[in-house]
This record gives structure tokens, C-alpha cells and sequence, in this order.
């Protein structure tokens, strides 16, 4: 079993930036493809963005694609999310997931994930 806590998040101007991290404990963090996920209000959690458990694969949403940057610090048990140019509509709650898994297929649905973190908020203004 793994524990999953996310920090990072506030309130950003839009064009803005921020760093979103997410620790995990427990088991082997290396055995674990990691997602990020996100919820707006009244909205289904939807997918971001995933890593692959060696870092050499990550996939993105169409919507963050070429903004925001997955990465991962095996050695720091850490799962990072680099948000560029963030859009007032990047507003939501983020998510971390963990899924063990030795397979370097993307991971797109929270069903695949069987651990989450609580969840950080990030707001953009416009």
C-alpha cells in the first residue's frame, strides 16, 4: 500500500505557473505508474496526465499538452506536476494517483488507480 500527499496548489494569475508535488510512503514507489488527475466543481475528475514507473514514459491530456510537464524523483519517493501558462479553465482540485504496475501503457481513467492523494487546489484568475 502506498500513502499519497499532494502540496503546491494556490491562487495563480492566468500566464502564471506553479510546481504541484506529490510524496509517497509505504511501498516501493518505483513499482508504481503515477497519474495526475483534476475536479472542478460539478465536473468528473478527469485526466491530466501519467508517468510511467521509470519516468521514461508520460502521456498528457489534449488540454494541458505542451503546458504542463509530469516527473518523477524515484529516489525522493516524488511525483511532480509543472504547470506553465495556466488558464483560468486549469482551475480544480488535483489529484494524485498511484497504480502498481511494471507496464509502461498510459493509465487514463481513475479506475486503473488504486491509490489517491487528498487533493490540492489550484485556482487560476483571470
Amino acid at each position: 500500500q502506498v500513502q499519497l500527499v499532494e502540496s503546491g496548489g494556490r491562487l495563480v494569475q492566468a500566464g502564471g505557473s506553479l510546481r504541484l508535488s506529490c510524496a509517497a510512503s509505504g511501498r516501493a514507489f518505483s513499482s508504481y505508474a503515477m497519474g495526475w488527475f483534476r475536479q472542478a466543481p460539478g465536473k468528473e475528475r478527469e485526466f491530466v496526465a501519467t508517468i510511467a514507473w521509470s519516468g521514461s514514459t508520460t502521456y498528457y491530456a489534449t488540454s494541458v499538452k505542451g503546458r504542463f510537464t509530469i516527473s518523477r524523483d524515484n529516489a525522493k519517493n516524488t511525483v511532480y506536476l509543472q504547470m506553465n501558462s495556466l488558464k483560468p479553465e486549469d482551475t480544480a482540485v488535483y489529484f494524485c494517483a498511484a497504480r502498481e504496475t511494471l507496464s509502461i501503457a498510459p493509465s487514463y481513467t481513475p479506475r486503473q488507480y488504486a491509490y489517491w492523494g487528498q487533493g490540492t487546489q489550484v485556482t487560476v484568475s483571470s
